[in-house]
């Protein structure tokens, strides 16, 4: 059975929505009916690069190319400065944007996209976020990657906050459908419109970054414009600190908050908090394994990526992938400290760049932290900080300077504070 005939089953009897985007209500019908691009003159196992949002033309385009068996790139426009590298990088074949299809000549081929095509399974190619070097063409085979969702599991009315070429926005919108589910799309992702949005159209569950849940408490909107429909705050995609915790938990008891973790070339694992205040968390669900080596966490997932189109395999010879993730352990729970990059080390006292974000992050005003090491001829490498100050506020460097030598110690304070700026990519990290 296809995937369009599974899922016309499961809604036969669902009289509302599965997406709501725009205030535009679609059911899972009116997606079955609607006039769609006319993709019969592509051919089985072609590499189709897709772009848009969580819109009813982009959806409905997204199942049926999985239904005909195509590899797809979803793509926004958000990262049109680099689509010409998506598209060099993937292989593709045809790109789709609105309505038009327009075809690529590229005359190469790769082992693990042939291989792909003779199982005659489609596909999904995403991209890392490329902090690092360039971003990764990740490959999934997609029969691999529909199965976590088999499985039928509660649905709560939620706001598709993650994009359309993110792995969280896409489990978000297959969990939904697979499980009779609502989705609300935003046109926008500014605090304003996020939390109008909950409150017009009852949101329960709000799945985003801790990039996004600092600024919500610096907009003063916490917790007066929280609707009190608002059940589960999900934060994933990058590493929260515990002084933002603890303030949303303080400002919004009646809400559940909870961690989640996964990554592209893995999918998103699931996840259980030892607390909505902790930041401690257990890694599992099916085929998942988890480890930890040299304090660093590895993981061994039956779904994981076929590999990489542009970089050599990150698995070992048993199919355990190094997540990079430097974790401390308690009776099965982890925490994520850092990476091992952001490890500093003056005079051969080593610590983690965290644990000076984590402090700076108390005083009034600070809205971003980013702490670095600098080489130093005497002590090997110092600590220096870049903070950016919250909308309307003025954070004196000397004062700071000042309440980080009385909270940290001697070795861990920054030689030199400054205030800068830090760029919101539209997956809403700080990079």
């Amino acid at each position: 059975m296809g995937l369009l005939s599974t899922l016309a089953r499961r809604w036969e009897r669902v009289e509302h929505p599965f997406l709501i985007h725009v205030d535009r209500e679609l059911r899972f019908s009116d997606l079955q009916d609607s006039p769609i691009i006319d993709l019969n003159q592509l051919h089985t196992g072609s590499v189709v690069a897709l772009i848009g949002d969580f819109d009813p033309q982009t959806i409905g385009t997204f199942l049926r190319l999985i239904e005909l068996g195509m590899i797809i790139v979803p793509l926004t426009e958000a990262t049109s400065a680099q689509h010409d590298y998506f598209l060099e990088a993937a292989l593709v074949d045809v790109v789709i944007g609105g309505n038009s299809i327009r075809r690529r000549t590229h005359g190469r081929r790769h082992a693990l996209i042939d291989k792909l095509r003779e199982s005659g399974h489609a596909g999904l190619i995403l991209f890392s976020t490329g902090t690092t070097g360039r971003p990764k063409a990740i490959l999934h085979d997609l029969t691999l990657f529909l199965r976590r969702f088999e499985t039928p599991r509660p649905t709560l009315r939620t706001l598709s906050f993650l994009v359309f070429d993110h792995v969280g926005g896409l489990n978000t919108l297959l969990h939904t459908l697979f499980n009779q589910g609502v989705v609300i799309a935003p046109a926008s992702r500014s605090v304003e419109e996020v939390l109008e949005l909950c409150e017009r159209h009852a949101v329960e569950a709000l799945p985003t970054t801790p990039t996004f849940l600092r600024l919500m408490l610096m907009s003063g909107m916490v917790p007066d414009r929280v609707p009190k429909s608002l059940k589960v705050v999900t934060y994933g995609t990058e590493r929260m600190d515990q002084p933002t915790l603890d303030r949303l938990c303080a400002l919004l008891p009646d809400v559940d908050f909870r961690q989640t973790f996964g990554m592209s070339e893995l999918g998103i694992l699931r996840v259980k908090s030892r607390a909505r205040d902790s930041l401690f968390m257990k890694i599992g669900g099916e085929g998942v394994r988890t480890r930890v080596v040299d304090d660093v966490l590895e993981i061994h997932s039956e779904a994981r990526m076929l590999g990489y189109l542009n970089a050599p395999s990150p698995f070992d010879a048993e199919g355990w992938y190094n997540t990079g993730d430097l974790v401390k352990e308690d009776e099965g729970y982890y925490r994520i400290v850092g990476r091992r990059t952001e490890v500093i080390n003056v005079g051969g006292l080593k610590f983690m760049a965290s644990d000076v974000e984590r402090v700076a992050l108390q005083f009034d005003g600070v809205q971003f932290a980013k702490a670095f090491a600098r080489q130093n001829p005497v002590t090997g490498e110092h600590v220096e900080l870049f903070i950016q100050a919250a909308n309307g506020c003025r954070v004196d460097v000397a004062e700071l300077s000042n309440f980080l030598k009385g909270k940290l110690p001697r070795h861990q304070v920054p030689r030199r504070v400054r205030v800068a700026g830090f760029a919101i990519g539209h997956r809403f990290k700080r990079h």
